[in-house]
């Protein structure tokens, strides 16, 4: 296994004391009552898609994986607890803790990139009544936002086509340098190409991808400042004057577009051409500092043109600000005639890269508009994801000592469907997932070509029969006697699995506005053991 996949296992900051006070309490609680080996099974799940959607991505196993292999508490974290809980703890709790590891927890999860949906369980945890309570926040937090932003990051790239790049440049935005990371590495796995964060492509092997800023074409004001001044051909090996070469070209070029060339901006010559010279071979200029149409355009095109006498291939621009896709036209047709004049057709396939502040709903416009854009960066609204922070997965108690345990609400949604529960997905006869259904563990398997019969987990009157062409188990089991249990895939095969999941979905569940819900199920035999014990476990009121 390489370096890079290694250091992708395990974020140093995920220990034991990542937890809420409460979790530390409850577990002392059970211990004091003699519970400690009450065998409990809990439901890690969410209540609604995200994004107004009808689909989310499922991230963060592995971290939770690699949290529960590791799950010990350092000699500095009970003295710790030891200060902060009252003095009436009793002194053998902490030897408890001390010796507390997850050799008899059993996690069953749904594979780590697959599109996942509400009530539907993405993680069953069984083991000891406190050690698997005490995962709770803490396995939370790992699939919380992990799942949030790789589903953001799938409908970007949904909006975007397949055929688009799409970069994500959020670091700056983020919340701290961990939500930086993260972002990075779920983002990826839910569609993007590469990163501008140089620490995520070092930790998880994920392409690095940056030019310049505005501040360092800001930095230079004329030709003057240019120190280096000469490039070594590919074609011949002489050095060459890039600043007289891209002159020359400047002139010819503003004639060809007919442009004044005084109206181009000296300094921003200067600029690309100090760029050009230190990255010959990955020349791309943001071309919006000035003016793009009257100054950026121009003077990128006559130092790509240099470059490409010097046997160099330049990749092309980005624009930050403006009306983007009246610009990306105006620059692609800059490239075409270019392109024609001096007979160089790979001007014609210049990047033409976007930011400002783009969302989902900009590059959904910009498509109805028509543009040449052929990679997006992103940043603020892809990391922090403006348009819902957080997707609300929770972690509920399904059963104790192999009895169901049901919570009751007013509000019906915030009730949970009780017992240690098996998944299954059923397609249809057009190749896409139907449906997803819940069943009792000691039920058997739906069948193919066998009519099943299908219900709302809350409304009586919707049920149907379905007749399965294909029956997919979602679950696995993948942590037990105290280690993981089966082989991780790498972040790239999460990635390309996330996308083969979503082409098993149809396109109305998918679509941006007014997605249709897909549906989630539970069998007629759970259904029923689920009301009598809601009808069992509710108080019968009395009126006077």
């Amino acid at each position: 296994m390489c370096e890079t996949e290694k250091h992708s296992m395990m974020n140093s900051i995920v220990q034991p004391l990542l937890t809420d006070l409460y979790q530390i309490t409850m577990a002392y609680a059970y211990w004091k009552n003699d519970k400690c080996t009450d065998h409990a099974v809990f439901d890690l799940f969410f209540r609604k898609n995200p994004f107004y959607g009808e689909f989310t991505v499922f991230a963060g196993l592995e971290e939770c994986l690699k949290f529960l292999e590791n799950f010990k508490y350092s000699e500095s974290d009970i003295d710790y607890l030891k200060r902060i809980l009252p003095s009436t703890v009793e002194p053998a709790f902490f030897e408890f803790l001390a010796n507390l590891t997850a050799q008899d927890v059993q996690l069953y999860a749904i594979p780590e990139g697959t599109v996942v949906f509400p009530r539907v369980p993405l993680i069953r945890v069984e083991g000891p009544l406190p050690i698997v309570q005490l995962l709770e926040t803490s396995f939370l937090t790992l699939v919380n936002y992990a799942s949030l932003v790789a589903t953001n990051a799938a409908r970007y790239r949904i909006a975007a086509g397949s055929d688009l790049q799409l970069l994500e440049y959020g670091l700056r935005r983020a919340q701290g340098p961990d939500g930086g990371l993260s972002a990075s590495k779920y983002v990826y796995i839910g569609g993007f190409d590469g990163t501008s964060n140089v620490l995520a492509g070092k930790m998880y092997n994920i392409p690095v991808k940056g030019t310049h800023a505005h501040a360092f074409v800001m930095s230079y004001s004329s030709l003057d400042e240019i120190k280096v001044k000469t490039l070594k051909s590919k074609l011949g090996g002489s050095e060459e004057d890039l600043v007289l070469i891209s002159k020359k070209f400047r002139s010819e070029v503003s004639v060809l577009l007919q442009l004044l060339k005084d109206e181009a901006n000296d300094g921003e010559l200067a600029a690309f051409i100090a760029y050009a010279i230190a990255f010959p071979d990955s020349f791309l200029a943001l071309v919006d500092t000035y003016d793009v149409k009257k100054s950026g355009l121009l003077n990128f095109c006559a130092v790509a043109l240099a470059l490409c006498q010097l046997g160099y291939k330049p990749i092309g621009i980005r624009i930050d600000s403006g009306d983007l896709a009246y610009l990306s036209n105006i620059a692609f047709q800059t490239f075409c005639l270019v392109s024609d004049y001096f007979n160089i057709p790979s001007f014609q396939d210049f990047s033409i890269v976007a930011s400002n502040d783009i969302n989902e709903e900009t590059i959904i416009s910009l498509n109805e508009q028509g543009h040449k854009i052929n990679c997006f960066g992103i940043g603020t609204h892809l990391v922090t994801c403006q348009k819902q922070p957080a997707l609300g997965c929770v972690f509920k108690l399904v059963e104790v000592k192999s009895k169901p345990c049901i919570k009751l609400s007013l509000d019906v949604e915030k009730v949970t469907i009780p017992s240690g529960k098996l998944v299954y997905r059923l397609f249809g006869k057009d190749g896409h997932a139907l449906i997803d259904l819940l069943q009792l563990k000691h039920e058997p398997a739906p069948e193919v070509g066998q009519k099943v019969l299908v219900r709302h987990p809350f409304q009586e009157s919707k049920r149907a029969y379905v007749q399965p062409v294909q029956v997919q188990n979602l679950q696995t089991l993948y942590f037990s006697d105290g280690k993981i249990c089966c082989n991780l895939p790498t972040l790239s095969e999460i990635r390309q699995h996330v996308k083969k999941s979503l082409a098993t979905l149809r396109s109305d569940i998918k679509r941006n506005l007014n997605p249709t819900p897909y549906k989630g199920s539970v069998s007629d035999q759970l259904y029923q053991f689920m009301h009598n014990l809601w009808l069992d476990s509710a108080p019968i009121g009395e009126l006077f």
